[in-house]
Order: C-alpha cells, then structure tokens, then sequence
C-alpha cells in the first residue's frame, strides 16, 4: 500500500473522529431520548452512547490521537526524503515538515469535519450511531485505561473530587429542542401539536414582557368616573365588553374598573361598584403578573411607561393566552375588517395586526415594537389621535381615517403612493 494511500485513511481517520466529537457535543439530547423512547435501534444505540459521556468521548480521542500518530509518521516518511534533496539544515526541513502536516490536517481533519458535523449533528451521529458503536467497543480497553489514570491524577495527585456525570434534562435542552423543531414547522412539514404550542409557550412565558401582550392604550375602552350608570350601561351594550376602565379626567388617571354585572345592582353612581385594578411596570414578567394576580386576588393590571402614563392594560385572560394561545369567548368570534377596495388600495379595521396585514396582502407597513397593531403604526407616525378623514402620509402609503369611536381608530383607508 502506498505511502499516500496510508496519509489519506489517517486523514480521513481522524476527520471522521473529531467530526464525531463535535457532533456528539452538539446533538440535542432532549430529542434523542424522546425517539429512544419511541423504540427506534439508531436512536436506542444513540441513546447508549450519550449515557456514557465520558468513555465514548475518551474513545474519540484515543482513535483520534492513533490516527494522528500515524498521521505524523507517514508524513515524515513520505516529505523527509524530498525535503532533504532541498535543504540540508535539519531545523527547515522539521519546521517545514510541522507547518505543511499541520496545516493539512487543521483543514481536512479539525475544521472542515467539525463544521459539516455540527450543521448537521443528528442526522449524521443517526446515521453514524452504529460505526460508532463499533469505534466505541473496539476502543474501550484503551479508553478505559485512560480514564482510569485521569481519575487517579485527579483524586491523588490534584486531590479532586471526580464525579460522575448524570444528564440532566433542563430548560436550556427544552429550548434547544423547540428551536430545532421551529423550522420544520414553520416550513409546514410537520401539522403542529396544540401540546408543542402549549409546551413552547410555557417555556417562553417567563421571559414574556407586559408591553409584549398587553392592550394598548389607544385601544382600551374607558369611562370617566362620573359617567351616569346609564350611559355606562349603553357603552357595555355598544362595545360587547363585560368590563371598562375607570378613570378621573384622563386615561392616566385610572382608577379601577367595573363589570357589567354590578350594573344590575342599579347603583347610584360608579363609585359604589368600583373594582381596583393592579399597576405595573412595561417591563414586569409576565410570570410575575400571574403571582401577583394570584396573590392580590385581581384580574386586571394597568401597564404604565417610564413617565407614568398609562401605556396598555392586561387581563388574566391575557396571561393564561400566552401559554394556551387564544381563549375564545362571546367577543372573540368577531371578524376584523379587511379587504381590497381597488389596485393598490385597502381597508382595514385599526386593531389588525401590521404583521398580518404585510403577510396577507403583501404590504410593507414598517413593524416596530412601539406598535403592534394599524391603528397603533397610526398613532405612532401621527403622534396624537387623528380625527375621521384625516389623511397621514407615509413613505409608501396614504392612511385615511375613515371612522372613530370615543378615543380610539376603528376603520382607516390604506392607498399605496
């Protein structure tokens, strides 16, 4: 066999070692136990390998450093006669035979393998799990002897305590696990599991800001303290909502909220069936909106800015939304005004979404996280309530308000320019 063909199997060797390593290192293992859970063999000896961490990693690298020991040896055999015809002088011909090895094997051996290993860790360590199985029992004894001393260095020498490494399944593999599975259903390969949501959303809900869900302030409809209970009683009726926000003189002096209900008790003004409400941050969690709401006994919360004006409201029903998607009831089943009017010319309801509408229609309304929805992206470039017929001009498009209602946007008249 030629000296060459003996350089290409080291090379390749230890490519496919350290590819493996990597792609061992890499691989979510959430996702390999739940398919070892299933019965499958590949993934069964996958899920073999990843409870011994330590001795196929340690078998890795014994057949990796063999085959670069070898590596070396050919290289030496096959470059040292032909570099000895070039220079005499023993220090160049073993610099240039370190720089020349090295830099091969650093491609072909260290960084190509890892980086093709680690785009691809699962499939490859699937469709590798037997060869490595293989690799693995070959090398035991030798691993096993390497370990072996390690751990003495180690307790003996370094007087270290060497535990043994139990995996442990946390919120870092949950969230490596739905990332990876994000794409596919995305991408429409898989039909989604309402339970997949449910468990995503549930993983995402801590780091859920309030400013991220929560009504915002042109959209809440509210009554002045000393509105009679009558005209109350028709704004419910008009509305459909079974509860309104309170307030003195203005939006960000709110003082509470009533129901619906209590109008029933024929009170004399609103005061007598006032509920409080909670005040909270923009930046509160909404985790810790759901303790608070538990703890004070509450089911509406105020969301203030950094000057103390109120930026939006949330409700329970809100909170529970973001881990179980939308809770329909009686005033969720109603359908938003969309449609196209002519070429390049389109009315929608103010409480779209502008992600919607960009998807749907194919617009490009700019997204921000200071709105959410078209009325929200009015007010935003418009910088105070504009009344019905107002025109507010874009880069791309003309806004016409087309109809109001009290202190929010309900139709507005989109034309391209």
């Amino acid at each position: 066999m030629s000296i060459l063909v003996l350089i290409t199997l080291a090379v390749i060797s230890s490519a496919l070692f350290s590819g493996l390593e990597m792609a061992y290192l890499s691989i979510n293992k959430l996702h390999v136990e739940l398919e070892r859970q299933k019965g499958g063999v590949s993934y069964r000896v996958l899920g073999y390998l990843i409870d011994r961490p330590a001795a196929f990693i340690a078998a890795i690298l014994v057949g990796n450093n063999v085959a670069l020991v070898l590596y070396g040896n050919y290289m030496h055999r096959l470059l040292g006669p032909i570099l000895s015809e070039w220079s005499t002088l023993e220090y160049v011909i073993l610099l240039l035979e370190t720089s020349l090895s090295t830099v091969i094997i650093l491609i072909f051996a260290e960084f190509l393998p890892k980086t093709l290993f680690r785009q691809n860790a699962e499939g490859i360590m699937h469709w590798l799990s037997f060869p490595a199985f293989i690799i693995f029992w070959l090398l035991r004894l030798p691993s096993a002897l390497m370990l072996g001393l390690s751990q003495f260095f180690l307790k003996y020498i370094f007087r270290l305590e060497v535990e043994e490494e139990t995996i442990v399944f946390g919120r870092l593999e949950l969230n490596h696990f739905f990332k990876e599975r994000a794409p596919i259903v995305n991408q429409g390969e898989i039909e989604v599991d309402p339970e997949f949501e449910i468990f995503k959303n549930a993983l995402d809900f801590p780091e859920t800001k309030a400013r991220e869900f929560m009504v915002p302030r042109t959209e809440i409809e509210g009554v002045e303290v000393n509105t009679t209970p009558n005209m109350v009683r028709e704004l419910f009726i008009e509305s459909g909502y079974s509860k309104l926000i309170v307030f003195e003189e203005n939006i960000d002096r709110i003082i509470g909220y009533v129901h619906a209900f209590e109008l029933f008790k024929k009170p004399e003004n609103l005061q007598r069936v006032l509920r409080p409400v909670s005040f909270i941050p923009e930046s509160m969690r909404a985790d810790e909106i759901l303790n608070l709401f538990t703890q004070e006994k509450r089911n509406m919360a105020v969301v203030l800015d950094e000057h103390g004006g109120t930026s939006g409201m949330i409700t329970l029903e809100d909170v529970i939304e973001e881990i179980f998607g939308e809770i329909e009831d009686e005033h969720d089943s109603e359908v938003l005004l969309e449609r196209k009017i002519n070429e390049g010319e389109w009315l929608f309801s103010a409480r779209i979404e502008v992600s919607d509408i960009n998807e749907k229609w194919g617009l490009n309304i700019p997204e921000n996280e200071n709105y959410n929805t078209l009325g929200g992206y009015v007010l935003d470039v418009f910088q105070s309530l504009p009344e019905k017929g107002t025109v507010v001009r874009t880069e791309d498009y003309l806004l016409i308000i087309q109809k109001t209602r009290s202190n929010r946007l309900e139709e507005v008249l989109v034309k391209a320019i």
